[in-house]
């Protein structure tokens, strides 16, 4: 009945409203608003201020200008965004949005999703700052658009493209503390129907000691190579393609879980080992015709990933797995001047996926396909409503098929500074390879009998600008509920993944401002609170989820002078009190992780068209804290460097 009404009102509120969608945004590390907010290569774009989502923007201007390194950190300003890492920069690197887990939220780049098929979760740890254009932020149940694994939301990251009829090359150098050093090189260019994009990372550093126990450093090593290309074959049709290569070694500290052992739970100082090489590519055709108002799309992408693990320099485990995707689409566009001034489009498309999965300790190739048919309406009323509905249909050959809906609405109240926006929908997590099969037979054992997750979410929000729109404040409540929950059960002779019986329910507030008062000084800030909670059974108590903070937020100053040649920023993360499970007792109990503040500073300074100098120190206070209990974070470290454009 609560779900029924809930429906009905925000349905009620989408109708009447017009409202598209929860924009809640504007708070990241300097966000910028784009005109247009294209979520992937493979669906339609939409302009930010008609968006149906609650999304936030982060510039490629902004993540240079602030010296973000890891996509992650840059993630942490984000509103409904939690982050935790394994210790060192490289370690298992974990994003939860609005209360969800890791495996629920959809991360691509350039159009090809970027989820692990071992583990439907993507490794933050590996995710350099290269070249990237924006990011695209958008939570609330995805489902409808992308399928499995988009239950609380997607970050879609997209990369610079080339420059048509130029060329410019651009070479950065950095070294900092604890042995850290970078290296990178860019080169964009193209003609009059075609343009190239090339770049290349290289990231070094001897990291720290992330267990409480030894001496032994924990370093990473990270290269990262990345491209892409579009050619105009004729004015209505082009291709394009994108090739990404990640090459990475990373140490780890294990946990101790030898019964018995006066360690049991605790990370400890080991000398093991993860090495990675991840691949990743897509070619793709767009079509135009009939001057520009039926759009077709075809698009290929694929991936191929392999982890090995050692120990002391001996071979323990690896897995290997792969996605392959095909995508066909098309939308029309049709006006309707004498009825409310409407614009319409309308969306077509077919998907099929196979995923593949390996693990050193089975000889057969697991595999599982899914063919999709998605629709979608966006419309525009009055240039003051917008509307969009979508409707998707995953026929699985491993799962029960499943269905799922989305709709949202947003209004620009006329002659005022506000906005309004609503939505809601349905979302599908598949069980994971690693769920279904185990990681290795004498640690964890899989279940094969596993069933989706199925979650239902809604938002509904207000945007205000003041002072003419020198301050925009949005703030939005989020509800989202997930059924059928897999968690890790240690009731049997190894621990095993089952579906809880009850329910997990997830809501909180979202609040985005961004500053602007004079020339060269901006500022955005963000706060969200949550309240994350699960239930093993139906009518049973409810727990507190681990690793969600209830109360999070963050802070962004920056200022330009010197005719614009200079300036000097700070960020602010403050992460609450929060819970995480202690794994020295057994079963496992809960303790509190201490609420945190880090703070970073830097600058930058132009010394000519060509050459700019610039440094930032991160965790100025040298603030101790935990995102993962037993692992040590990084204390205060510092880097500087030079940039050349030419």
């Amino acid at each position: 009945m609560y779900r029924k009404y809930i429906v009905a009102g925000t349905l009620a509120f989408v109708g009447l409203t017009g409202a598209q969608a929860e924009e809640a945004a504007d708070a990241d590390t300097e966000i910028t608003k784009l005109d247009r907010l294209l979520i992937s290569e493979g669906r339609t774009p939409v302009e930010a201020e008609k968006s149906g989502r609650a999304h936030t923007v982060i510039s490629g201007e902004a993540l240079e200008e602030n010296r973000v390194r890891y996509v992650a950190d840059a993630l942490r300003m984000v509103p409904g965004v939690a982050v935790s890492r394994t210790g060192s920069h490289g370690g298992l690197t974990q994003l939860r949005m609005r209360g969800a887990e890791g495996n629920h939220v959809l991360v691509m780049i350039d159009g090809i999703e970027m989820s692990e098929t071992s583990s439907g979760e993507f490794d933050f740890g590996s995710l350099l700052v290269d070249d990237i254009e924006r990011i695209e932020v958008l939570r609330g149940p995805q489902s409808a658009f992308w399928g499995s694994n988009a239950t609380a939301g997607v970050i879609n990251i997209i990369t610079k493209r080339g420059e048509r009829n130029g060329f410019s090359t651009s070479i950065r150098s950095e070294a900092g503390t604890d042995g850290t050093w970078l290296g990178g090189l860019s080169m964009r260019g193209g003609g009059e129907n075609y343009d190239v994009a090339l770049s290349g990372l290289l990231r070094n550093t001897g990291g720290f000691n992330v267990s409480d126990y030894g001496t032994e450093r924990d370093g990473d090593r990270n290269a990262t190579l990345n491209g892409r290309f579009t050619v105009d074959l004729t004015p209505a049709l082009s291709v394009d393609g994108t090739l990404r290569y990640v090459d990475r070694k990373s140490d780890l500290d294990a946990q101790d879980y030898g019964w018995g052992s006066p360690t049991y739970g605790q990370v400890l100082d080991t000398d093991d080992q993860v090495a990675s090489r991840e691949l990743f590519g897509s070619l793709g055709a767009t079509h135009v015709a009939l001057d520009g108002a039926l759009t077709q799309r075809l698009r290929f992408t694929g991936s191929d990933t392999f982890r090995e693990y050692s120990a002391g320099g001996a071979v323990t485990s690896s897995n290997s797995g792969g996605r392959y995707n095909g995508l066909y689409q098309a939308s029309w566009e049709f006006d309707t001047p004498s009825l409310l001034e409407a614009r319409h489009r309308l969306t077509g498309g077919y998907e099929w996926e196979r995923e593949t999965f390996l693990p050193s300790h089975l000889t057969n190739k697991l595999a599982r396909s899914t063919n999709s048919f998605v629709g979608e309406y966006r419309g525009e009323f009055l240039d003051q409503f917008s509307v969009n509905a979508a409707l998707r249909r995953d026929d699985n050959d491993a799962f029960s098929d499943a269905t799922t809906y989305s709709l949202s609405g947003a209004w620009r109240v006329p002659g005022t500074d506000t906005r309004l926006h609503a939505s809601l929908g349905t979302g599908v997590t598949n069980p994971t390879f690693f769920e279904q099969f185990g990681y290795l037979p004498t640690q964890f054992m899989g279940n094969p009998g596993l069933l989706p997750e199925e979650s239902f979410g809604w938002d509904i929000g207000v945007e205000q600008g003041f002072f003419g729109s020198m301050l925009i404040v949005d703030l939005t409540y989020f509800n989202q509920d997930l059924t059928n929950e897999i968690a890790t059960a240690y009731d049997g002779p190894l621990p095993t993944p089952v579906n809880l019986d009850g329910r997990s329910e997830r809501q909180g507030v979202e609040v985005a401002a961004t500053v602007d008062l004079f020339n060269g000084f901006t500022a955005t800030a963000s706060y969200t609170y949550t309240d994350a909670t699960e239930q093993a059974v139906a009518a049973g108590p409810r727990l507190v989820e681990v690793r969600r903070p209830k109360h999070a937020g963050s802070l962004n100053a920056a200022y330009r002078f010197y005719n614009n040649r200079a300036r000097v920023f700070g960020e602010v993360v403050v992460n609450g009190e929060m819970l995480d499970l202690d794994f020295s007792t057994f079963p496992s109990s809960r303790v509190r992780l201490k609420p945190y503040t880090v703070v970073n500073v830097g600058g930058s300074f132009r010394f000519n068209e060509t050459v700019e100098g610039f440094a930032r120190i991160e965790n100025l206070f040298d603030e101790e804290y935990e995102d993962v209990l037993g692992y040590n974070t990084q204390g205060l470290v510092a880097f500087f460097g030079l940039k050349g454009g030419f």
